[in-house]
């Protein structure tokens, strides 16, 4: 059982990521937009086996591989780190978009939905990151099962990003509309946005390896 600190540290990660535009928001808000609540919500299912299918692979040992490199590991942060600033510049640049600017998208069977939900999580540089950078440096072996605290971590990750991203899929309508009638608005919230990756990026920086 990770430690009850670890456990909040990685949810407040968890919830500064998943508040951060990347392919799943804009994804899911523009399916949302232009197919309604449903396709959202079954499009978000996808994402959840994203999620899945990367904490699986965490417990069931490329963390712990990881981690007896050095190398490697520091060198997955730094990228990490670099792809996070490389995002906070896509949202503050000017020209940049919102995750709520409307996207046209077709109509997709509950099945596309969900296979096109499951892709794009799956090829989410964010993700990868959150799993094979982020939640090793959360568990400690002194604290038990390493594969039991990868499962709890993971589980974590995805309550959190599952309840953000529902309030996101049922409010995209009205948010988009909010922010497509007033601009400074959707500035504000491009640099919010920008801010919460550049941090989250300057934290894995100067992260101690464990």
């Amino acid at each position: 059982m990770p430690e009850l600190s670890h456990i909040i540290a990685f949810a407040l990660v968890s919830l500064g990521m998943v508040l951060t535009p990347g392919p799943n928001m804009v994804y899911l808000v523009s399916r949302s937009i232009c197919q309604g609540r449903a396709a959202g919500l079954i499009s978000l299912a996808g994402v959840v086996l994203g999620f899945v299918f990367y904490m699986v692979c965490a417990a069931l040992g490329i963390t712990a591989m990881l981690m007896a490199v050095p190398f490697a590991y520091d060198a997955l942060r730094i990228a990490g780190a670099l792809y996070l600033c490389y995002l906070a510049w896509q949202a503050v640049k000017p020209g940049g978009r919102s995750a709520f600017a409307v996207r046209d998208l077709p109509k997709d069977s509950p099945r596309k939905l969900i296979t096109m939900g499951f892709v794009t999580n799956l090829l989410n540089p964010k993700i990868a990151i959150m799993y094979l950078s982020l939640l090793p440096q959360f568990i400690d072996p002194v604290h038990g099962s390493v594969l039991m605290q990868s499962f709890i971590l993971g589980l974590t990750q995805i309550t959190i990003s599952v309840t953000v991203n529902v309030m996101i899929v049922m409010a995209a309508g009205s948010i988009a509309g909010f922010l497509g009638t007033k601009p400074l608005w959707a500035l504000i919230q491009r640099w919010l946005m920008g801010m919460v990756l550049f941090g989250l990026a300057m934290r894995m920086l100067i992260w101690e390896r464990r």
